[in-house]
């Protein structure tokens, strides 16, 4: 990956996202300069999902189309870059500035035919960094583009991280694990993503919602269980019921976990690793279970608890270290445990654009080495016969088949009940499963 500017790195530090500016509130600079903050903030180094928090202030509308430019720009990986590396002399010194430009080549990729007034709404949204330092250069920056515009995409032909919109690492590990169909791996993570509902059938059934949706005006299509996935996004204000938790937001290759788990009505489970909490709220949906939620971070531990609020569900929601069971585990055993493990998050990229920036080819083995302690630490928690889920997102098999492999020879008394790989595609993203079994 090409080395981003970062914080620190340059003469100005990151500027706050939520800053007052003089710009219409519903102007496209507004929209580009409030994007540039936030994908500066992703290229030092932070999710896109802390990054976008700072947009919060901002209008509904503005803040709308300023995260569309921000997914938008870090999806087409590479591309900025690339570009950008044939029309400056040298890296700019300044973090938000390099963003805006990126911000605007994504906006003139998707609106060709209004050229002249991005480029002028981007020389304006550079007015507020800085105090206009790089007004002038912007604008250069950007009319140079357009006048070589051509000869700059024929020649990005030549890149692949450019021409495929993935690190070079990336690429080559998929090469090497899917080598016949890696390019339809690598167009699906450029991809927009589907708006996928699961239903709660606790409260209406799949068929009464179906009709609600059509009701409404939002043709759907079934995709198997619970899983209905709409022909368009739309806010989910605008989804009949959701309010009263009679659906939730969650990918259809998500929704196999609880499927697979296929808990029973009376056990004990244990989700280890809970949030943001649809796999939670899907195992409650399909069985009066006793279930223990556990995840480490608490502001997203506080979502999950709102989320089963809005569904009508209880489980016991806690913040802690699955791994650390001294410090929460009563010495009763688990019928089922869900390990939804940390991973690459390589098989969810197009919902999240800044794994592309984030990940480095190291953290393969890291993610793996921290997933193998986690096994080790949750299936001593398990009772004799009881099954244990392992889960993750990604589509890297160290992460995956390798782990399970490995972790089947460290215990001879687990059973393999089933393997599920889903790879990433039009109707689901990419996820892994194992389903084990402790011998009796």
């Amino acid at each position: 990956m090409r080395k981003p500017i970062l914080a620190g790195n340059g003469t100005a530090p990151l500027a706050a996202a939520g800053a007052r500016s003089t710009l219409a509130p519903d102007s496209l600079a507004e929209s580009l300069l409030r994007a540039a903050h936030v994908i500066a903030a992703v290229r030092s180094g932070r999710s896109l999902t802390v990054a976008l928090r700072a947009l919060d202030p901002a209008d509904p509308a503005t803040r709308a189309a300023a995260q569309e430019v921000a997914y938008g720009s870090l999806r087409r990986y590479g591309c900025g870059e690339f570009i950008l590396r044939r029309l400056l002399d040298r890296t700019l010194p300044h973090a938000e500035t390099e963003a805006l430009l990126l911000a605007t080549l994504y906006r003139l990729h998707t609106r060709p035919d209004a050229a002249y007034m991005v480029v002028d709404q981007a020389v304006s949204a550079a007015g507020e960094l800085v105090g206009g330092a790089f007004r002038g250069l912007v604008n250069a920056v950007l009319r140079n583009y357009l006048r070589q515009r051509e000869a700059l995409l024929t020649a990005m032909a030549d890149d692949q991280e450019a021409t495929f919109q993935h690190p070079a690492w990336w690429l080559a590990r998929l090469r090497r694990t899917y080598p016949d169909c890696w390019p339809e791996l690598v167009g699906v993570g450029n991809s927009l993503p589907p708006m996928t509902l699961r239903v709660n059938r606790r409260r209406v059934t799949l068929n009464d919602y179906v009709e609600s949706l059509r009701r409404s005006g939002l043709p759907c299509r079934e995709l198997g269980g619970s899983a209905l996935m709409l022909d368009r996004p739309v806010a989910v204000d605008a989804l009949p019921g959701f309010a009263d938790g009679l659906i939730s937001i969650q990918d259809a290759g998500a929704q196999r976990a609880a499927e697979l788990l296929q808990p029973m009505a009376g056990e004990r489970v244990l989700d280890a690793c809970c949030a943001p909490g649809g796999k939670t709220g899907h195992l409650l949906e399909l069985a009066d279970i006793e279930l223990l939620a556990l995840d480490i971070d608490g502001d997203r531990t506080r979502r999950v608890q709102d989320n089963l609020r809005r569904l009508g569900l209880v489980a016991t929601v806690r913040v802690a270290d699955c791994t650390a069971s001294e410090q929460w585990w009563d010495g009763q055993p688990f019928d089922a445990i869900l390990a939804d493990v940390p991973c690459t998050a390589s098989g969810v990229v197009r919902r999240h654009p800044d794994i592309k920036y984030l990940r480095r080819e190291s953290d393969v083995r890291r993610f793996a080495r921290l997933q193998s302690a986690l096994l080790d630490k949750l299936w001593p928690l398990l009772r004799p016969g009881g099954r244990l889920l392992y889960a993750t997102c990604s589509v890297f098999p160290e992460e995956n088949g390798a782990q399970i492999d490995a972790f089947l020879v460290r215990q001879p008394g687990a059973l393999r009940l089933a393997e599920e790989r889903l790879l990433p595609r039009e109707e689901h993203d990419g996820f892994f499963y194992a389903l084990l079994r402790k011998a009796l």
